[in-house]
This record gives C-alpha cells, sequence and structure tokens, in this order.
C-alpha cells in the first residue's frame, strides 16, 4: 500500500504543477506554481500537527493499540475529496490549442523526451535530487536524529519539526512570488545558497536550548522552501506537447533514485560524522546554486509557444 501511495503522489505532483502552469496569467506564473507546492508542503504540516496531537491525547499504548489508525482515517476522507473535486476539472487552453493545431505528437512521448530533450531531464532529475535531500534529511529524518543523537525529547523534537514545515511552506509561496519579481536565476543562488549556510548554521548550534532549536530550525525550513523551484524550471523546460510526460518521467525517476539513497546514505554516513546531514544537505544546496547557470534545452524559459520569456 505504501508502494501504491508512492507512486500516486508521484503521479499526482507533476500533473498539478502542469495544471496550474498552463492556467494561470504568466506574471503571475511563479506564485501559482509555488502556491500549489505550498500546499503540498502543507499536507506534510498537517501530517506533523496530527502527529503531536496524537502523541499528546494518547498513551504510547493507546497509540498501539487503536489511536495509529486516526491519521490514516483522516487520509481516506482528503482522498475522497479529492476524487470528487477531479470530476470539475478539464484540459489546459494550452494543451486544447495544440489539439487544435495538431501539434500533439503521434508517437510514444517519452520517445520524444528522451531523444529530444535529454538536457531538460538531466536539469529537472538534478533539482529533483536537491528537493529530494531537503525533504528527507531536514524536514523527515531530522526529528529522529534530534531525539537519537542529541537526546532531543520526542515533543520537543516535533515541534521544532512543526515550525520548520511551516516556515517551509510560507518559503515556498515567497520563492514562488520571488521568481515573478527578481527572475529564476537569482532565486536559485539566494534560495539554494540560503539553504547551505543555514543547514551548517543548525546542524552546528545542536542541541542549544529549546528556543535556539526552533528558531534554527524553521530558519532552514525557510530556505528549504526553495524546493518550489524544482516546477518552476521543470514545467519550463519542456515544450508543451510532452510538458506532462517529461516533467513527469523525470522528476520521479529521480526521486525513485535519490529519495531511495538518501536515507541510507545518511544512516551510513552519521556514523562516521555526527554532521554528515549537514554536509549532505549543503552539498546540495551547492548544486542548486550551480543549477542556476544551466543552459536550459527548451528556450526562452517559457510555458507558452511564443510568449515572452
Amino acid at each position: 500500500m505504501r508502494v501504491l501511495q508512492g507512486a500516486a503522489i508521484g503521479g499526482e505532483m507533476p500533473g498539478a504543477w502542469v495544471f496550474v502552469a498552463e492556467h494561470v496569467p504568466q506574471k503571475h506564473y511563479g506564485l501559482a506554481v509555488g502556491t500549489l507546492t505550498a500546499g503540498i508542503t502543507g499536507g506534510i504540516l498537517l501530517g506533523s500537527l496530527i502527529a503531536v496531537g496524537i502523541n499528546s491525547w494518547y498513551s504510547t499504548s493507546e497509540i498501539n493499540a487503536y489511536a495509529w489508525r486516526i491519521p490514516f482515517i483522516l487520509g481516506g476522507v482528503f482522498g475522497m475529496v479529492s476524487v470528487y473535486l477531479r470530476r470539475f476539472l478539464e484540459e489546459t487552453p494550452i494543451f486544447k490549442e495544440l489539439a487544435e493545431r495538431k501539434k500533439i505528437g503521434r508517437e510514444l512521448p517519452l520517445k520524444t523526451i528522451l531523444r529530444e530533450h535529454r538536457p531538460a531531464i538531466v536539469l529537472v532529475a538534478l533539482m529533483t535530487w536537491v528537493l529530494s535531500t531537503a525533504i528527507v534529511v531536514v524536514i523527515l529524518f531530522t526529528p529522529a536524529y534530534l531525539q537519537k543523537v542529541f537526546q532531543i525529547p520526542a515533543a520537543l523534537s516535533l515541534q521544532a519539526n512543526v515550525a520548520a514545515t511551516l516556515m517551509l511552506t510560507i518559503g515556498c509561496l515567497l520563492t514562488g512570488w520571488a521568481t515573478d519579481r527578481f527572475g529564476t536565476k537569482a532565486v536559485m543562488i539566494v534560495g539554494w545558497g540560503g539553504m547551505t549556510v543555514t543547514a551548517y548554521l543548525f546542524y552546528l548550534g545542536l542541541p542549544g536550548t529549546p528556543t535556539s532549536l526552533i528558531a534554527m530550525y524553521a530558519l532552514v525550513g525557510f530556505f528549504v522552501g526553495s524546493i518550489s523551484l524544482l516546477p518552476i524550471v521543470g514545467v519550463r523546460a519542456f515544450p508543451p506537447a510532452v510538458r506532462f510526460s517529461g516533467l513527469s518521467f523525470s522528476y520521479n525517476m529521480a526521486y525513485a533514485v535519490f529519495g531511495g539513497l538518501t536515507p541510507v546514505l545518511i544512516s551510513v554516513g552519521q556514523q562516521y560524522d555526527h554532521l554528515f546531514p549537514a554536509h549532505y544537505v549543503g552539498a546540495m544546496g551547492l548544486l542548486g546554486v550551480a543549477l542556476a547557470f544551466w543552459p536550459l534545452s527548451y528556450k526562452g524559459w517559457q510555458v507558452r509557444d511564443g510568449a515572452k520569456s
């Protein structure tokens, strides 16, 4: 069931990014995609809040007996709501225009992508590596790391994680807004560079005080919000006719590889250096900065054919 859930999430996210990007006015493109990404991370925040609530309201024996089912039941309700809302969706105006002009390719999109858009595939895959590292290490792995390595109480580590996830959600929104105002390259440099710096500040300052722990975790969480750069860049990396297939293939293949390897690398690395999570996140931040200078394969970084870049 977890594998099926992962496959469902992997199929939904690229489609949602493309759907939103092809509907909104271009002057609000970054904000719209950033808002959608914030909605996704808001789901992580909701899960964290529910985890805090379950651990606060129920004893360990009660959680093991029955309370662990509550988050799954709530998730099922949200799933049914999303199925209902999907009934009202239609194709994007860009895709409809392509269909009318008969510009939809007749061969399998994947063949076209692998033959004509390899640089874009590599770009999106590398950005996915940065994204998966930021989420898996900073948001998902760190609470257990705080408890195991620094003996920080579970309640405090979860509270700090909630603060970081809240700031992550805000960071996604502001990152999208900033790309509209200042340009994608500048935001990639500041955002990913900021993640490198704040990751070291956070992990080097552990365990600190409860106040400093929450504040520094929230700060690095804010810069992890730069993950919304992936869909902002990735949607533009492919032309409309193969955009959904190109983004989905690149993102899902890369996440399967890097998202799967990252926990293993972190677990092994921290046995030799307890600061390994900081080194890994910092290296990925520098990779993100370097990708700001990547020569994009689909000229113009535009969403619509003929649109102003």
